[in-house]
């Protein structure tokens, strides 16, 4: 198992918003998984704006296009750049749009045609692209299907085939049909549509790429290296320098095919189908590449209300107006995801009512919390792994579900965790406090699952249970049996 790490700084707990902080968990955790076969993962964990923990695990090329072992399998380092896949979402287009907002530039309760005058026309159903805002778009509220294969003939009709990213735009503006009604009590329907045409309206406000606008407003300004949109394309970067991903294109294993797919292993460029193939790489939805310190940077803005070093990117009220639970699915905010009912699992267990993040198809993951100042991201190549009957082998670990990893620090000292993996038939937890008996609870496994009797939660995530207690004193000592074996 390949681990390398970077700055690490052990936490001292306190008696008000400390941290149980388990670097030899994490590092444990993630290094079995990658003993088992999961390819590769990046981790960073800054708070207060330092970095509290940077290592990487495994691998960026493991496996050649038969699915094969490489001998020389390509080691991470911490300089690795990642395909973020959906981050691009948050760290390219919502970023851009936070921006625009705070120049007076963009008002998210604006119809949509306000900057693309060509969005307009109705459906049979009398649904029309004038009545759509920003807004909905950013909280996945106007109407659109979760995503159209325009690249994929077989899929779409010949006026919605397009492999030309202008051809791609006008479909998006002035084609593509609503398949419900816009916002109103309307739950929340994920869809790349909605930031492939958000990232249209940054180019028509700013009359710049989507790629061009944040590298010279966002990106250029913070000093940043490794983060941009099709990297192969700058002279200073090869492939070797990013983590892979799809063994074989964009095939499935040779299931999938349309005229000009990849074949070849993907290091360096986009996975996303819709971003490579119909929007030449530059799309609101997927394209981004980013490594671990530069999105520690990313991260930290959010962190900082929208300032890094003195350079403001936009002020309080932008970011509130961002994060504001959308009323009919308090998960989401304009755009980002919100841990504020506590339901999204891959926040993990700690996480405050007040964190906020983001996941990318590819294997990635960010979330920030304000509470405790504290920003975490993952990033992994969970695709770069066989493909068999429909799955990826690197879905089955739990390094790239992230909430294994999230429940391996807490953010609260009136809580205590004990953790275990399978392997006993029956076992007793006795909690003692300063030598009296506190709670006692009986705990059957079997067949990989539990069931607690007691007063103490218990969260069953898969891989490995948590008992969770609640409500205890700080610099006090507890003590736990499992079986013959005392713990504290």
């Amino acid at each position: 198992m390949h681990l390398n790490n970077g700055s690490i700084t052990s936490i001292e707990l306190t008696d008000s918003e400390s941290i149980i902080f388990n670097e030899e968990v994490i590092d444990e955790f993630i290094g079995k998984e990658i003993q088992q076969g999961f390819p590769g993962a990046a981790l960073i964990i800054t708070r207060y704006g330092k970095i509290l923990k940077q290592t990487v695990y495994g691998y960026k090329l493991k496996y050649d296009e038969n699915a094969t072992l490489i001998k020389q399998a390509q080691l991470l380092t911490l300089d690795t750049m990642f395909d973020l896949a959906s981050l691009t979402k948050m760290y390219a287009t919502n970023y851009a749009l936070m921006h625009l907002a705070a120049q007076g530039a963009l008002n998210v309760d604006d119809p949509i045609k306000k900057y693309i005058p060509q969005y307009c026309g109705c459906n049979p159903d009398n649904e029309c692209r004038e009545t759509r805002l920003i807004k909905d778009l950013l909280t996945h509220t106007a109407g659109y299907t979760s995503s159209v294969k325009f690249y994929d003939p077989t899929k779409v009709s010949s006026d919605f085939f397009s492999q030309d990213k202008y051809k791609t735009e006008e479909i998006i503006e002035t084609k593509l049909e609503f398949q419900r009604p816009r916002g109103g009590d309307q739950l929340p329907v994920y869809s790349d549509i909605d930031y492939m045409l958000l990232g249209l309206v940054v180019e028509h406000i700013s009359g710049m790429s989507i790629d061009q606008y944040v590298k010279i407003n966002i990106y250029q300004q913070l000093g940043l290296t490794h983060t941009l949109f099709n990297p192969l394309n700058n002279r200073n970067y090869q492939k070797s320098d990013f983590a892979a991903t799809e063994l074989n294109g964009n095939t499935r294993n040779h299931t999938i095919n349309f005229p000009n797919v990849r074949t070849y292993i993907l290091q360096g460029e986009v996975h996303d189908e819709k971003s490579f193939y119909s929007m030449n790489g530059l799309s609101g939805h997927a394209g981004l590449f980013s490594n671990l310190n530069d999105m520690s940077i990313l991260t930290q803005i959010m962190l900082n209300n929208g300032t890094y070093e003195n350079i403001k990117f936009w002020n309080q009220n932008v970011q509130d107006l961002f994060l504001t639970p959308y009323a009919y699915d308090p998960t989401y905010g304009l755009g980002w995801r919100l841990n504020h009912n506590k339901s999204l699992s891959w926040f993990g267990l700690y996480a405050s009512d007040e964190a906020y993040g983001h996941t990318g198809w590819t294997g990635t993951c960010t979330v920030i919390d304000p509470k405790y100042s504290m920003a975490i991201t993952l990033l992994t190549n969970k695709r770069h792994t066989p493909y068999f009957n429909g799955t990826f082998d690197g879905e089955k670990y739990e390094t790239g579900k992230y909430d294994q990893i999230f429940i391996s620090y807490g953010t609260n000292s009136s809580q205590y965790t004990s953790q275990y993996q399978y392997g006993f038939d029956l076992f007793t937890l006795e909690f003692y406090r300063n030598g009296t008996t506190m709670t006692y609870a009986t705990s059957d496994v079997y067949e990989e699952k539990a069931i607690l009797w007691g007063a103490q939660k218990f969260i069953d995530s898969g891989y490995m249970h948590t008992i969770l207690l609640e409500d205890l004193r700080p610099s006090t000592t507890y003590f736990y049996q499992v079986g013959n074996n005392d713990h504290g």
